[in-house]
């Protein structure tokens, strides 16, 4: 199965980091949250990634370029050009990166990157700033039982995200970013059927505007409800706490 990370915004909460790389390239513990999601998926077994760059998507490349640097003791031969890698971490990944343009929205990326899940009967897509203990094979199971387009992780509140209203594990409603009320709210990581490629328009498509409340007004959007941990990295202050978390070396969303 394959996973679509929305990876191409500016961040602009997070200015003081990423004035000079994407949101996602943004470390926790020495390593990009794009990581530490990739991980996530990859321990259920999900290890063929799409990685939807815009803003400075060449620092996303050249650190998968690079890959093998950046976990491994190596030796240069400056006298020769040989390069020794001496640990080699490596991961069974499968990363392909598309230029989704600077300022495509959240559904203009998907969109852009449709043709490249052409038979596929189902993908994951989240977003590249929000790390959680999600169960993804629970996930995965509960998208299957249900046959409708879209699945949607349902997360504790925070007053600045979507709100979804669900009946019977049916989404009724999906509201933008209501103030908070202790309901569930869009956590990501979607499991979506490539059909859902008819309610993304263009490129100033907004994946959480209108796809999401069409989706639910059709009935085709249902809600898997995470009741574990899970955080967004959208300011400074989340970001520090996502550290210290790390620093106590037993963060809740390193389920590897």
């Amino acid at each position: 199965m394959k996973c679509v990370i929305l990876a191409g915004g500016l961040g602009t909460r997070l200015a003081e980091e990423t004035v000079r790389i994407p949101k996602p390239m943004v470390e926790i513990g020495g390593r990009p949250i794009l990581w530490h999601i990739m991980k996530i998926y990859a321990t259920h077994g999900v290890n063929d990634f799409i990685v939807c760059c815009g803003y400075k998507g060449y620092v996303i490349k050249e650190y998968f370029a690079n890959y093998y640097l950046h976990g491994s003791d190596v030796t240069f031969d400056l006298r020769n050009g040989a390069t020794e890698i001496i640990s080699n971490q490596s991961e069974p990944w499968r990363v392909t990166l598309i230029d989704t343009g600077q300022d495509s929205m959240t559904g203009g990326r998907l969109r852009r990157v449709m043709p490249h899940l052409e038979g596929e009967e189902a993908f994951c897509m989240t977003y590249g700033d929000g790390v959680g203990n999600v169960d993804v094979t629970k996930l995965l199971a509960f998208h299957k039982s249900h046959g409708k387009m879209a699945t949607v992780t349902a997360v504790p509140p925070a007053a600045r995200f979507g709100r979804l209203d669900i009946a019977g594990g049916q989404v009724t409603e999906f509201s933008e970013k209501p103030a908070g009320d202790g309901g569930v709210i869009n956590g990501g990581y979607f499991v979506l059927s490539p059909k859902v490629a008819k309610y993304l328009a263009d490129d100033a498509t907004i994946w959480e505007r209108a796809p999401l409340a069409s989706l639910a007004s059709d009935g085709e959007l249902m809600a898997y409800e995470h009741k574990g941990f899970w955080q967004p990295m959208d300011t400074i202050r989340e970001r520090q706490e996502l550290e210290a978390h790390w620093a106590t070396g037993k963060a809740p969303w390193k389920i590897w």
